[in-house]
Protein backbone atom coordinates (compact mmCIF):
# COMPACT_ATOMS: atom_id res chain seq x y z
CA UNK A 1 0.00 0.00 0.00
CA UNK A 2 0.93 3.58 -0.53
CA UNK A 3 1.34 6.23 1.45
CA UNK A 4 -1.83 7.58 0.73
CA UNK A 5 -5.32 5.67 0.57
CA UNK A 6 -5.97 4.09 -3.12
CA UNK A 7 -8.98 5.16 -4.91
CA UNK A 8 -11.45 2.32 -6.32
CA UNK A 9 -11.37 2.20 -9.82
CA UNK A 10 -14.55 4.21 -11.54
CA UNK A 11 -16.56 2.23 -13.53
CA UNK A 12 -16.26 3.32 -16.97
CA UNK A 13 -19.25 5.21 -19.06
CA UNK A 14 -19.95 3.72 -22.52
CA UNK A 15 -18.11 7.26 -23.98
CA UNK A 16 -15.46 6.52 -22.07
CA UNK A 17 -15.20 3.36 -23.17
CA UNK A 18 -14.89 4.00 -26.74
CA UNK A 19 -12.46 6.58 -26.13
CA UNK A 20 -10.28 6.01 -23.15
CA UNK A 21 -7.57 2.97 -23.75
CA UNK A 22 -7.67 3.39 -19.96
CA UNK A 23 -10.70 3.21 -19.23
CA UNK A 24 -11.04 0.02 -21.24
CA UNK A 25 -7.87 -1.43 -19.30
CA UNK A 26 -10.35 -0.52 -16.03
CA UNK A 27 -13.60 -1.83 -16.89
CA UNK A 28 -11.38 -5.23 -17.75
CA UNK A 29 -9.64 -5.26 -14.71
CA UNK A 30 -13.10 -5.26 -12.97
CA UNK A 31 -14.22 -7.73 -14.81
CA UNK A 32 -11.18 -10.30 -13.83
CA UNK A 33 -11.70 -9.72 -10.89
CA UNK A 34 -15.13 -9.72 -10.44
CA UNK A 35 -14.86 -13.22 -12.38
CA UNK A 36 -11.94 -13.94 -9.98
CA UNK A 37 -14.14 -13.49 -6.66
CA UNK A 38 -17.10 -15.46 -8.38
CA UNK A 39 -14.38 -17.94 -9.34
CA UNK A 40 -13.43 -18.60 -5.14
CA UNK A 41 -16.59 -18.43 -4.31
CA UNK A 42 -18.17 -20.85 -6.67
CA UNK A 43 -15.16 -23.52 -5.72
CA UNK A 44 -15.60 -23.54 -1.99
CA UNK A 45 -19.24 -23.81 -2.50
CA UNK A 46 -18.83 -26.64 -5.22
CA UNK A 47 -16.13 -28.50 -2.17
CA UNK A 48 -19.07 -27.92 0.52
CA UNK A 49 -21.55 -29.63 -1.59
CA UNK A 50 -19.19 -32.28 -2.67
CA UNK A 51 -19.42 -33.01 1.39
CA UNK A 52 -22.20 -32.00 2.63
CA UNK A 53 -24.34 -34.48 4.84
CA UNK A 54 -27.52 -35.96 2.50
CA UNK A 55 -30.19 -36.09 4.97
CA UNK A 56 -31.77 -35.32 8.53
CA UNK A 57 -28.67 -35.22 11.00
CA UNK A 58 -28.80 -36.53 14.73
CA UNK A 59 -27.20 -35.32 18.36
CA UNK A 60 -23.63 -35.67 18.40
CA UNK A 61 -22.09 -33.51 21.54
CA UNK A 62 -20.39 -31.20 20.72
CA UNK A 63 -20.21 -31.37 16.84
CA UNK A 64 -24.11 -32.01 16.45
CA UNK A 65 -25.23 -30.42 19.01
CA UNK A 66 -28.60 -28.47 17.66
CA UNK A 67 -28.11 -30.12 13.90
CA UNK A 68 -31.22 -32.51 14.00
CA UNK A 69 -33.36 -30.03 16.02
CA UNK A 70 -33.09 -27.09 13.52
CA UNK A 71 -33.91 -29.24 10.55
CA UNK A 72 -37.06 -29.82 11.95
CA UNK A 73 -37.70 -26.26 13.34
CA UNK A 74 -36.66 -24.74 9.89
CA UNK A 75 -39.62 -27.22 8.39
CA UNK A 76 -42.13 -26.21 10.55
CA UNK A 77 -41.40 -22.75 11.39
CA UNK A 78 -40.72 -23.17 15.13
CA UNK A 79 -38.30 -21.40 17.56
CA UNK A 80 -35.22 -23.04 18.79
CA UNK A 81 -33.64 -22.74 22.01
CA UNK A 82 -32.12 -19.97 22.69
CA UNK A 83 -31.26 -17.39 21.70
CA UNK A 84 -34.64 -17.89 18.92
CA UNK A 85 -32.79 -17.68 15.19
CA UNK A 86 -35.26 -15.82 13.81
CA UNK A 87 -33.40 -15.45 10.90
CA UNK A 88 -31.84 -18.24 10.55
CA UNK A 89 -35.56 -20.37 11.04
CA UNK A 90 -37.15 -17.89 8.47
CA UNK A 91 -34.33 -18.43 5.65
CA UNK A 92 -33.77 -21.85 6.42
CA UNK A 93 -37.26 -22.27 5.86
CA UNK A 94 -37.42 -21.08 2.45
CA UNK A 95 -34.70 -23.67 0.95
CA UNK A 96 -37.63 -26.26 2.60
CA UNK A 97 -39.48 -25.46 -0.59
CA UNK A 98 -36.68 -26.81 -2.89
CA UNK A 99 -37.70 -29.56 -5.19
CA UNK A 100 -34.78 -32.13 -4.68
CA UNK A 101 -33.36 -33.69 -1.78
CA UNK A 102 -35.22 -34.13 1.47
CA UNK A 103 -36.15 -31.71 4.10
CA UNK A 104 -32.89 -32.51 6.05
CA UNK A 105 -30.56 -31.98 2.87
CA UNK A 106 -32.24 -28.75 2.04
CA UNK A 107 -31.36 -27.29 5.43
CA UNK A 108 -27.95 -28.76 4.97
CA UNK A 109 -27.61 -26.81 2.03
CA UNK A 110 -28.28 -23.87 3.62
CA UNK A 111 -25.12 -23.66 5.06
CA UNK A 112 -23.36 -24.33 2.46
CA UNK A 113 -24.55 -21.27 0.65
CA UNK A 114 -24.04 -18.71 3.14
CA UNK A 115 -20.40 -20.27 3.36
CA UNK A 116 -20.17 -19.52 0.09
CA UNK A 117 -21.69 -16.21 -0.06
CA UNK A 118 -19.44 -15.40 3.06
CA UNK A 119 -16.69 -16.41 1.18
CA UNK A 120 -17.59 -13.41 -1.63
CA UNK A 121 -18.28 -11.10 0.67
CA UNK A 122 -15.11 -11.48 1.96
CA UNK A 123 -13.38 -11.12 -1.12
CA UNK A 124 -15.20 -8.15 -1.87
CA UNK A 125 -14.29 -6.39 1.34
CA UNK A 126 -10.54 -7.43 0.58
CA UNK A 127 -10.91 -5.97 -2.89
CA UNK A 128 -12.27 -2.98 -1.49
CA UNK A 129 -9.76 -2.44 0.91
CA UNK A 130 -6.60 -3.61 -0.99
CA UNK A 131 -8.10 -2.93 -4.42
CA UNK A 132 -5.92 -5.78 -5.63
CA UNK A 133 -7.15 -8.93 -7.24
CA UNK A 134 -4.96 -11.66 -6.17
CA UNK A 135 -4.50 -10.59 -2.48
CA UNK A 136 -8.09 -10.21 -2.16
CA UNK A 137 -8.61 -14.34 -4.09
CA UNK A 138 -6.08 -15.33 -1.19
CA UNK A 139 -7.49 -13.95 1.54
CA UNK A 140 -10.99 -15.20 0.52
CA UNK A 141 -9.94 -18.70 -0.15
CA UNK A 142 -7.87 -18.58 3.24
CA UNK A 143 -11.12 -18.34 4.90
CA UNK A 144 -13.51 -20.37 2.62
CA UNK A 145 -11.20 -23.62 3.38
CA UNK A 146 -10.60 -23.16 6.96
CA UNK A 147 -11.63 -26.12 8.30
CA UNK A 148 -13.88 -25.13 11.04
CA UNK A 149 -15.80 -23.10 8.29
CA UNK A 150 -16.36 -26.04 6.27
CA UNK A 151 -17.63 -28.22 8.92
CA UNK A 152 -19.90 -26.12 9.57
CA UNK A 153 -20.96 -25.54 5.55
CA UNK A 154 -22.02 -28.98 5.47
CA UNK A 155 -24.41 -29.45 8.30
CA UNK A 156 -28.01 -27.38 9.84
CA UNK A 157 -26.05 -24.89 11.82
CA UNK A 158 -26.17 -21.07 12.86
CA UNK A 159 -22.87 -20.18 11.98
CA UNK A 160 -21.96 -19.83 8.39
CA UNK A 161 -25.02 -17.65 8.36
CA UNK A 162 -23.54 -15.59 11.25
CA UNK A 163 -20.56 -15.36 9.57
CA UNK A 164 -22.25 -14.33 6.07
CA UNK A 165 -24.16 -11.43 8.05
CA UNK A 166 -21.25 -10.41 9.63
CA UNK A 167 -19.02 -9.99 6.81
CA UNK A 168 -21.96 -7.82 4.92
CA UNK A 169 -21.70 -4.84 7.54
CA UNK A 170 -18.19 -5.05 7.10
CA UNK A 171 -18.47 -4.73 3.96
CA UNK A 172 -20.17 -1.89 4.11
CA UNK A 173 -18.13 -0.08 6.39
CA UNK A 174 -15.21 -0.70 3.91
CA UNK A 175 -17.58 1.26 1.18
CA UNK A 176 -17.90 3.62 2.71
CA UNK A 177 -13.86 4.49 3.83
CA UNK A 178 -13.53 4.25 0.55
CA UNK A 179 -16.47 6.54 -0.77
CA UNK A 180 -16.90 8.14 2.11
CA UNK A 181 -21.28 8.11 0.92
CA UNK A 182 -23.53 7.93 3.64
CA UNK A 183 -25.77 5.77 1.97
CA UNK A 184 -23.42 3.11 2.85
CA UNK A 185 -23.71 3.94 6.25
CA UNK A 186 -27.66 3.80 6.49
CA UNK A 187 -27.06 -0.02 4.33
CA UNK A 188 -24.52 -0.52 7.85
CA UNK A 189 -27.27 0.11 9.82
CA UNK A 190 -29.91 -2.06 8.93
CA UNK A 191 -27.39 -4.87 8.20
CA UNK A 192 -25.87 -4.75 11.72
CA UNK A 193 -28.91 -4.77 13.18
CA UNK A 194 -30.00 -8.17 11.08
CA UNK A 195 -27.04 -9.65 12.22
CA UNK A 196 -28.31 -8.97 15.70
CA UNK A 197 -31.08 -11.03 15.10
CA UNK A 198 -29.02 -14.30 13.95
CA UNK A 199 -26.34 -13.88 16.91
CA UNK A 200 -25.55 -11.43 19.34
CA UNK A 201 -22.24 -11.65 19.17
CA UNK A 202 -22.49 -9.88 15.79
CA UNK A 203 -23.25 -7.18 17.91
CA UNK A 204 -19.76 -5.95 18.21
CA UNK A 205 -20.16 -4.52 14.45
CA UNK A 206 -21.25 -1.45 16.26
CA UNK A 207 -18.35 -1.02 17.72
CA UNK A 208 -16.01 -1.89 15.42
CA UNK A 209 -18.37 0.81 13.18
CA UNK A 210 -17.53 3.48 15.70
CA UNK A 211 -14.06 3.26 15.59
CA UNK A 212 -14.15 3.42 11.67
CA UNK A 213 -16.17 6.41 11.86
CA UNK A 214 -14.53 8.15 14.46
CA UNK A 215 -10.95 7.84 13.21
CA UNK A 216 -11.85 8.88 10.06
CA UNK A 217 -14.50 11.08 9.86
CA UNK A 218 -15.80 11.68 13.39
CA UNK A 219 -18.40 14.71 12.52
CA UNK A 220 -20.48 11.69 10.85
CA UNK A 221 -20.73 10.90 14.81
CA UNK A 222 -23.01 13.99 15.39
CA UNK A 223 -24.79 14.48 12.31
CA UNK A 224 -28.24 14.48 13.42
CA UNK A 225 -30.35 13.69 10.35
CA UNK A 226 -27.51 10.80 9.47
CA UNK A 227 -28.39 9.45 13.15
CA UNK A 228 -31.82 9.12 12.60
CA UNK A 229 -32.05 7.26 9.12
CA UNK A 230 -29.26 4.83 10.76
CA UNK A 231 -31.80 4.88 13.91
CA UNK A 232 -34.57 3.92 11.69
CA UNK A 233 -32.90 1.53 9.37
CA UNK A 234 -31.70 -0.17 12.58
CA UNK A 235 -34.75 -0.62 13.83
CA UNK A 236 -36.36 -2.30 10.44
CA UNK A 237 -33.49 -4.52 10.70
CA UNK A 238 -34.47 -5.85 14.19
CA UNK A 239 -37.52 -6.86 12.86
CA UNK A 240 -36.83 -10.29 12.00
CA UNK A 241 -37.56 -10.46 16.40
CA UNK A 242 -41.14 -10.33 15.90
CA UNK A 243 -41.18 -13.64 14.54
CA UNK A 244 -40.15 -15.13 18.29
CA UNK A 245 -43.69 -13.72 19.36
CA UNK A 246 -45.69 -14.32 17.20
CA UNK A 247 -45.25 -18.00 16.72
CA UNK A 248 -45.40 -17.90 20.36
CA UNK A 249 -48.73 -17.03 20.20
CA UNK A 250 -49.71 -19.58 17.52
CA UNK A 251 -51.05 -22.85 18.76
CA UNK A 252 -48.86 -24.83 16.10
CA UNK A 253 -47.97 -27.56 17.97
CA UNK A 254 -49.88 -31.14 17.78
CA UNK A 255 -51.59 -31.77 21.15
CA UNK A 256 -48.97 -33.05 24.00
CA UNK A 257 -46.04 -31.71 22.03
CA UNK A 258 -44.16 -29.26 24.08
CA UNK A 259 -40.52 -28.05 22.91
CA UNK A 260 -37.78 -26.59 24.01
CA UNK A 261 -36.14 -26.26 28.00
CA UNK A 262 -38.48 -25.77 30.74
CA UNK A 263 -37.56 -22.31 31.55
CA UNK A 264 -38.52 -21.24 27.90
CA UNK A 265 -41.44 -23.06 28.23
CA UNK A 266 -42.59 -21.43 31.60
CA UNK A 267 -41.66 -17.98 30.15
CA UNK A 268 -42.19 -18.31 26.13
CA UNK A 269 -41.60 -15.07 24.19
CA UNK A 270 -44.86 -13.65 23.43
CA UNK A 271 -44.09 -12.59 27.36
CA UNK A 272 -41.98 -9.32 27.78
CA UNK A 273 -39.54 -11.40 30.66
CA UNK A 274 -39.52 -14.60 27.70
CA UNK A 275 -38.67 -12.60 24.88
CA UNK A 276 -35.53 -11.07 27.06
CA UNK A 277 -34.75 -14.63 28.35
CA UNK A 278 -34.50 -16.32 25.17
CA UNK A 279 -32.91 -14.22 22.74
CA UNK A 280 -30.22 -12.66 26.02
CA UNK A 281 -29.30 -16.54 25.96
CA UNK A 282 -31.03 -17.69 28.68
CA UNK A 283 -29.24 -20.00 31.41
CA UNK A 284 -26.08 -20.05 28.76
CA UNK A 285 -25.27 -16.32 30.32
CA UNK A 286 -23.94 -18.23 33.09
CA UNK A 287 -21.35 -19.58 31.45
CA UNK A 288 -20.48 -16.04 29.42
CA UNK A 289 -17.36 -14.28 30.98
CA UNK A 290 -16.77 -17.41 33.23
CA UNK A 291 -13.07 -17.06 33.67
CA UNK A 292 -10.41 -15.13 35.38
CA UNK A 293 -6.96 -13.22 34.53
CA UNK A 294 -5.29 -16.94 35.90
CA UNK A 295 -6.94 -18.73 33.87
CA UNK A 296 -6.59 -16.57 30.52
CA UNK A 297 -2.81 -17.65 29.19
CA UNK A 298 -4.44 -21.32 29.18
CA UNK A 299 -7.68 -20.49 27.01
CA UNK A 300 -5.43 -18.21 24.72
CA UNK A 301 -2.86 -21.29 24.28
CA UNK A 302 -6.63 -23.10 23.52
CA UNK A 303 -6.80 -20.33 20.69
CA UNK A 304 -3.54 -20.62 19.33
CA UNK A 305 -4.08 -24.42 18.91
CA UNK A 306 -7.21 -24.00 16.73
CA UNK A 307 -5.39 -21.30 14.70
CA UNK A 308 -2.55 -22.91 13.89
CA UNK A 309 -1.85 -25.93 16.15
CA UNK A 310 -1.47 -29.34 13.84
CA UNK A 311 -2.89 -28.76 10.66
CA UNK A 312 -4.62 -25.21 11.82
CA UNK A 313 -6.86 -23.45 9.48
CA UNK A 314 -4.67 -22.03 7.05
CA UNK A 315 -3.10 -25.20 6.75
CA UNK A 316 0.14 -27.27 7.78
CA UNK A 317 1.81 -23.55 7.18
CA UNK A 318 -0.92 -21.81 8.73
CA UNK A 319 2.08 -19.73 11.43
CA UNK A 320 2.60 -17.92 7.38
CA UNK A 321 -0.40 -16.92 6.79
CA UNK A 322 -1.29 -15.73 10.12
CA UNK A 323 2.39 -13.70 10.11
CA UNK A 324 1.35 -12.42 6.55
CA UNK A 325 -1.79 -11.38 8.64
CA UNK A 326 -0.16 -9.62 11.46
CA UNK A 327 2.10 -7.60 9.24
CA UNK A 328 -0.94 -6.65 6.56
CA UNK A 329 -2.57 -5.19 10.00
CA UNK A 330 0.55 -3.19 11.68
CA UNK A 331 1.23 -1.75 8.63
CA UNK A 332 -3.07 -0.95 8.23
CA UNK A 333 -2.33 0.90 11.67
CA UNK A 334 1.13 2.45 10.96
CA UNK A 335 -0.33 4.86 7.74
CA UNK A 336 -2.61 7.80 8.76
CA UNK A 337 -4.77 6.93 5.84
CA UNK A 338 -5.62 3.36 6.38
CA UNK A 339 -5.19 3.38 10.59
CA UNK A 340 -9.09 3.63 10.63
CA UNK A 341 -9.93 0.42 9.20
CA UNK A 342 -6.53 -1.26 10.91
CA UNK A 343 -8.17 -0.09 14.54
CA UNK A 344 -11.43 -1.54 12.90
CA UNK A 345 -10.35 -4.79 12.17
CA UNK A 346 -8.05 -4.78 15.50
CA UNK A 347 -11.38 -4.20 17.82
CA UNK A 348 -13.35 -6.81 15.80
CA UNK A 349 -10.37 -9.59 15.76
CA UNK A 350 -9.65 -8.78 20.03
CA UNK A 351 -13.33 -8.58 20.53
CA UNK A 352 -14.39 -12.10 19.36
CA UNK A 353 -11.45 -13.71 20.46
CA UNK A 354 -11.91 -12.60 24.25
CA UNK A 355 -15.59 -13.12 23.89
CA UNK A 356 -14.96 -16.59 23.10
CA UNK A 357 -12.15 -17.46 25.62
CA UNK A 358 -14.18 -16.24 28.30
CA UNK A 359 -17.23 -18.37 27.03
CA UNK A 360 -17.55 -21.57 28.88
CA UNK A 361 -18.94 -24.50 26.56
CA UNK A 362 -17.47 -27.37 24.55
CA UNK A 363 -17.74 -26.22 21.35
CA UNK A 364 -16.31 -22.70 21.82
CA UNK A 365 -14.51 -23.29 18.62
CA UNK A 366 -17.09 -22.09 17.02
CA UNK A 367 -17.31 -18.64 17.82
CA UNK A 368 -13.57 -18.35 16.34
CA UNK A 369 -14.97 -18.62 13.24
CA UNK A 370 -15.48 -14.40 12.98
CA UNK A 371 -12.00 -13.98 14.48
CA UNK A 372 -10.72 -15.93 10.84
CA UNK A 373 -12.95 -13.54 8.64
CA UNK A 374 -10.64 -10.82 10.12
CA UNK A 375 -7.44 -12.60 9.85
CA UNK A 376 -8.74 -13.18 6.03
CA UNK A 377 -9.35 -9.53 5.74
CA UNK A 378 -5.85 -8.91 7.33
CA UNK A 379 -4.11 -10.96 5.47
CA UNK A 380 -5.25 -9.60 1.76
CA UNK A 381 -3.89 -5.89 3.39
CA UNK A 382 -0.68 -7.93 4.18
CA UNK A 383 0.05 -9.62 0.61
CA UNK A 384 -0.96 -6.65 -1.00
CA UNK A 385 2.32 -4.69 0.55
CA UNK A 386 4.08 -7.25 -0.28
CA UNK A 387 3.49 -6.98 -3.89
CA UNK A 388 3.72 -2.84 -3.30
CA UNK A 389 7.24 -3.60 -2.71
CA UNK A 390 7.81 -5.70 -5.19
CA UNK A 391 6.74 -3.33 -7.91
CA UNK A 392 8.48 -0.67 -6.20
CA UNK A 393 12.60 -2.20 -6.64
CA UNK A 394 13.64 0.26 -8.89
CA UNK A 395 15.55 -2.49 -11.88
CA UNK A 396 14.07 -4.68 -14.27
CA UNK A 397 10.39 -3.86 -13.33
CA UNK A 398 8.99 -6.61 -14.69
CA UNK A 399 11.13 -9.14 -12.96
CA UNK A 400 10.31 -7.87 -9.22
CA UNK A 401 6.69 -7.58 -10.10
CA UNK A 402 6.41 -11.13 -11.32
CA UNK A 403 8.37 -12.42 -8.57
CA UNK A 404 6.28 -10.78 -6.58
CA UNK A 405 3.20 -12.18 -7.58
CA UNK A 406 4.57 -15.58 -7.89
CA UNK A 407 5.10 -15.02 -3.96
CA UNK A 408 2.08 -13.73 -3.49
CA UNK A 409 0.24 -16.62 -5.16
CA UNK A 410 2.44 -19.61 -3.21
CA UNK A 411 1.28 -17.32 0.15
CA UNK A 412 -2.18 -17.23 -0.84
CA UNK A 413 -2.51 -21.51 -2.10
CA UNK A 414 -0.90 -22.73 1.40
CA UNK A 415 -4.88 -23.22 2.75
CA UNK A 416 -4.64 -25.40 -0.12
CA UNK A 417 -1.92 -28.01 1.56
CA UNK A 418 -4.40 -28.63 4.48
CA UNK A 419 -7.61 -29.13 1.69
CA UNK A 420 -6.97 -32.65 1.92
CA UNK A 421 -7.50 -33.17 5.57
CA UNK A 422 -10.03 -31.12 5.77
CA UNK A 423 -11.77 -32.52 2.93
CA UNK A 424 -11.74 -36.11 4.43
CA UNK A 425 -12.84 -34.82 7.90
CA UNK A 426 -15.36 -32.74 7.15
CA UNK A 427 -17.18 -35.07 4.46
CA UNK A 428 -20.60 -36.03 5.29
CA UNK A 429 -21.76 -36.68 2.18
CA UNK A 430 -22.22 -40.50 2.84
CA UNK A 431 -23.77 -40.30 6.49
CA UNK A 432 -26.90 -41.49 7.10
CA UNK A 433 -27.25 -41.99 10.49
CA UNK A 434 -29.96 -40.28 11.41
CA UNK A 435 -32.05 -42.21 9.10
CA UNK A 436 -30.51 -45.01 10.69
CA UNK A 437 -32.10 -43.70 14.27
CA UNK A 438 -35.33 -42.98 12.64
CA UNK A 439 -35.97 -46.62 10.83
CA UNK A 440 -34.64 -48.11 14.00
CA UNK A 441 -37.46 -46.46 16.24
CA UNK A 442 -39.81 -46.35 13.55
CA UNK A 443 -39.61 -50.55 12.84
CA UNK A 444 -39.50 -51.43 16.52
CA UNK A 445 -41.23 -49.28 19.09
CA UNK A 446 -44.89 -50.63 19.71
CA UNK A 447 -48.10 -48.74 18.74
CA UNK A 448 -48.64 -45.43 21.10
CA UNK A 449 -45.25 -46.11 23.02
CA UNK A 450 -43.36 -43.25 25.02
CA UNK A 451 -39.52 -42.73 23.91
CA UNK A 452 -37.51 -40.41 25.87
CA UNK A 453 -35.46 -38.99 23.81
CA UNK A 454 -32.44 -36.00 23.55
CA UNK A 455 -32.44 -33.53 20.42
CA UNK A 456 -32.89 -36.78 18.19
CA UNK A 457 -34.30 -36.84 14.94
CA UNK A 458 -37.67 -38.15 15.79
CA UNK A 459 -38.97 -35.14 15.58
CA UNK A 460 -38.26 -34.84 12.11
CA UNK A 461 -39.99 -38.53 12.21
CA UNK A 462 -42.68 -37.35 13.40
CA UNK A 463 -43.49 -33.77 12.22
CA UNK A 464 -41.62 -33.68 8.84
CA UNK A 465 -42.23 -36.51 7.37
CA UNK A 466 -45.33 -37.45 9.58
CA UNK A 467 -44.49 -40.56 10.09
CA UNK A 468 -45.64 -42.55 13.99
CA UNK A 469 -47.26 -39.79 14.97
CA UNK A 470 -48.84 -42.51 17.79
CA UNK A 471 -45.31 -42.22 19.40
CA UNK A 472 -45.39 -39.21 22.64
CA UNK A 473 -41.73 -38.22 22.65
CA UNK A 474 -40.06 -36.88 26.05
CA UNK A 475 -36.60 -34.63 26.22
CA UNK A 476 -36.26 -36.02 28.83
CA UNK A 477 -32.72 -34.53 29.67
CA UNK A 478 -33.94 -31.28 29.85
CA UNK A 479 -36.43 -31.93 32.37
CA UNK A 480 -35.44 -31.60 35.85
CA UNK A 481 -37.76 -33.31 37.69
CA UNK A 482 -38.65 -36.14 37.41
CA UNK A 483 -35.34 -37.02 36.35
CA UNK A 484 -33.93 -39.81 33.82
CA UNK A 485 -34.48 -43.08 35.47
CA UNK A 486 -37.22 -41.70 37.06
CA UNK A 487 -39.24 -40.72 34.46
CA UNK A 488 -38.55 -43.59 32.02
CA UNK A 489 -40.03 -46.10 35.31
CA UNK A 490 -42.96 -43.77 35.44
CA UNK A 491 -43.79 -43.76 32.05
CA UNK A 492 -43.48 -47.31 31.45
CA UNK A 493 -46.14 -48.25 33.97
CA UNK A 494 -48.25 -46.59 31.82
CA UNK A 495 -47.45 -47.11 28.18
CA UNK A 496 -44.42 -49.05 26.68
CA UNK A 497 -41.57 -47.36 26.85
CA UNK A 498 -37.71 -46.55 25.02
CA UNK A 499 -35.46 -44.73 25.69
CA UNK A 500 -33.00 -43.51 22.75
CA UNK A 501 -29.98 -42.65 24.64
CA UNK A 502 -27.85 -39.73 22.96
CA UNK A 503 -24.30 -41.62 23.66
CA UNK A 504 -23.17 -45.19 24.96
CA UNK A 505 -20.93 -43.20 27.77
CA UNK A 506 -21.54 -40.98 30.02
CA UNK A 507 -20.89 -37.04 29.77
CA UNK A 508 -21.56 -34.06 32.09
CA UNK A 509 -25.23 -33.61 29.92
CA UNK A 510 -26.17 -37.30 30.16
CA UNK A 511 -25.94 -40.52 31.53
CA UNK A 512 -24.76 -42.97 29.37
CA UNK A 513 -25.78 -46.73 28.56
CA UNK A 514 -24.03 -48.16 31.45
CA UNK A 515 -24.08 -45.87 34.12
CA UNK A 516 -28.29 -45.95 33.58
CA UNK A 517 -28.04 -49.58 33.44
CA UNK A 518 -27.60 -49.63 37.03
CA UNK A 519 -29.70 -46.50 37.83
CA UNK A 520 -32.40 -48.56 36.41
CA UNK A 521 -31.71 -51.60 37.69
CA UNK A 522 -31.61 -49.38 41.78
CA UNK A 523 -35.12 -49.63 41.19
CA UNK A 524 -36.27 -53.33 39.97
CA UNK A 525 -35.85 -52.50 36.15
CA UNK A 526 -33.85 -53.45 33.59
CA UNK A 527 -32.86 -51.94 30.00
CA UNK A 528 -33.54 -54.45 26.99
CA UNK A 529 -31.47 -53.74 24.13
CA UNK A 530 -33.46 -52.77 20.74
CA UNK A 531 -30.79 -51.92 18.81
CA UNK A 532 -27.19 -51.02 20.29
CA UNK A 533 -25.91 -49.55 17.55
CA UNK A 534 -28.51 -46.26 17.89
CA UNK A 535 -28.66 -46.62 21.62
CA UNK A 536 -32.26 -47.56 21.83
CA UNK A 537 -33.50 -50.03 24.31
CA UNK A 538 -36.59 -50.44 26.01
CA UNK A 539 -37.55 -50.37 29.97
CA UNK A 540 -38.73 -53.53 31.30
CA UNK A 541 -39.58 -54.99 34.80
CA UNK A 542 -36.70 -57.07 35.94
CA UNK A 543 -37.41 -60.74 35.61
CA UNK A 544 -39.53 -59.84 32.73
CA UNK A 545 -38.62 -60.38 28.98
CA UNK A 546 -38.53 -57.18 26.81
Amino acid sequence: MGSGARSLPEYPTKKGRETSPGACRGAYALRVSFLAGLAVSLGTFLLYLSTLAPTVLYYDLPELRDSAVLQTRAYVLGIPDYTGYPTYIMLAHLFTYLPFGDVGYRVNLASAVYAAAAVGLVYAGARTLCLRTLPSAAGALAFGLSPLLWSQAVIAEVYTLNALLVAAPILTLLLWWRSRRDRYLLVFAFLAALALTNHITSGLVLLGAFVLVAFTEWRKLLDLRLLVKGAGLFLAGLVPYAYLPVRASMDYLPDGVEWGQPLVRRHPPDTLYGFYNLVSGGTWKERMWAFGPAELPGRVALYGEHLIGGSGQFGPLGFVVVLVALVGTALLLARRSHRPVGAMLLVFWSGWTLYALEYDIEDIEYYFIPTYLVISLALAAGLAELLDVFSGLPEGRRRPRSAGYALVALIGLLPLLGAGDSYAKNDMSEDYRGREIMAAVAENAEPNATVLHHRSPLDYLLFVENRRRDLKLIAYLEEPNPYGAALGILESREAPTYVLFPGYTSTPYYSGVGESRRLYERYGYRLVPVDRDVHLYRVARAGLEG
